[in-house]
């Protein structure tokens, strides 16, 4: 495999297609219209379907019906044009079709700003449309780690018969970096689409819904689809730790292009003699609650520093996670601002200047 140099948008679109999602549908909007242009040309190379819808509306429910006949299909769009593809995305949750959806984030609300933002965690985590549905979502923090789960979304999609979303900021879109491709995409045995309509001929109809007027069916359903997603909370969890030891005084948890910022301030911060750890999710559902509880009720640890291009949004599952163990702070930016190393730093000495304050005064 050799590495090449290529936009997060452009790798991100090549990755679908090395995992055999050959039919995307889209509607442009920044910062993520590279993968339309990019996949606008390679679509065709492939033998696979490109399609740009009238609106974001239409291109959900296209994906709907391509899904229904069990082909891989898939998305990619930012923020507002997200918004308003919920509808569909609750539909295709309710009738269990596997897809693929890419949120590109822009600061919002409202049409807000094409930079990088990270406020669409509630979106995408706590299910933007209506009824008890669930997305598994995954948050990549490298170009190769976006390459890397867009691969491993499809695969998700179809074992767990779902939609699955993948977020970055607007960064993740836009960045160069070096990525590598498998020669091969080899991926686990799944079960065969027994559901899948691709015409009745010598079989019985087969029929895709997520309508149940029978409120007791409708509930048998809605309890059918928790059972599924705890399923992903057993299996599905996912995060990295970096520089997590027994001497840290203090725990970030950051996620995204975010938690590599927060990995430059830590190494800076650590030639001072200030020893902070990293915990971040990748799976921000199924989120990695027990795990972080395991590391924020150690002895060392007095404080959890909650770290988001948002106003705070996943802070809430830190503080659920963490019980009241240890004290949550957050730190963070908006609008399209992206915080610094030097404001990272700058938090984390403000913290343990008060922590040593508080000591002298016992």
């Amino acid at each position: 495999m050799a590495k090449i140099l290529m936009k997060g948008n452009e790798a991100i679109a090549e990755a679908a297609i090395k995992a055999g999602g050959n039919n995307y549908f889209c509607y442009p909007i920044t910062p993520q219209t590279e993968v339309a242009e990019y996949l606008a040309k390679r679509m065709p190379e492939v033998g696979g379907v490109f399609l740009q819808g009238e609106s974001e509306l239409a291109v959900a429910n296209m994906i709907f019906g391509a899904a229904a006949t069990g082909k891989r299909v898939f998305t990619t769009s930012s923020s507002p044009g997200i918004s308003l593809m919920q509808e569909a995305i609750s539909y295709m949750a309710g009738a269990e079709l596997p897809c693929v959806i890419v949120n590109i984030m822009r600061g919002g609300p409202g049409l807000g700003g094409i930079l990088p933002a990270q406020s669409d965690y509630f979106q995408s985590v706590k299910g933007g449309g209506h009824g008890d549905y669930r997305l598994l979502v995954l948050a990549p923090s490298t170009v190769q780690e976006a390459v890397d789960l867009m691969m491993l979304s499809f695969h998700l999609a179809d074992k767990y018969s779902n939609p699955v979303m993948m977020i970055g900021d607007g960064m993740i879109g836009q960045m160069m970096e070096p990525v590598e491709f498998p020669d091969v995409y080899e991926e686990p045995e799944l079960p065969e689409k027994t559901w899948a309509i691709t015409g009745a001929k010598g079989r019985k109809p087969r029929v895709v819904r997520s309508l149940f007027l029978d409120p007791n069916k409708l509930e048998n359903n809605s309890w059918h689809l928790y059972d599924k997603y705890e399923l992903m909370k057993k299996n599905e969890v996912r995060f990295e730790k970096y520089k997590v030891n027994d001497k840290n005084e203090i725990l970030i948890v950051s996620y995204g292009t975010m938690a590599r910022i927060c990995q430059t301030a830590i190494d800076e911060i650590e030639k001072e003699g200030v020893s902070i750890g990293l915990f971040r999710p990748i799976s921000l559902f199924p989120f990695p609650q027990d795990d972080i509880f395991t590391e924020a009720s150690k002895k060392n640890i007095k404080n959890v520093l909650v770290i988001e291009m948002s106003t705070g949004q996943m802070i809430e599952d830190v503080e659920r996670a963490v019980v009241g163990k240890k004290k949550v702070t957050f730190f963070g930016r908006t609008g399209g601002i992206v915080p610094s190393p030097e404001e990272v730093i700058k938090k984390i000495k403000e913290m343990v200047s008060k922590k040593s304050k508080t000591k002298k005064k016992a």
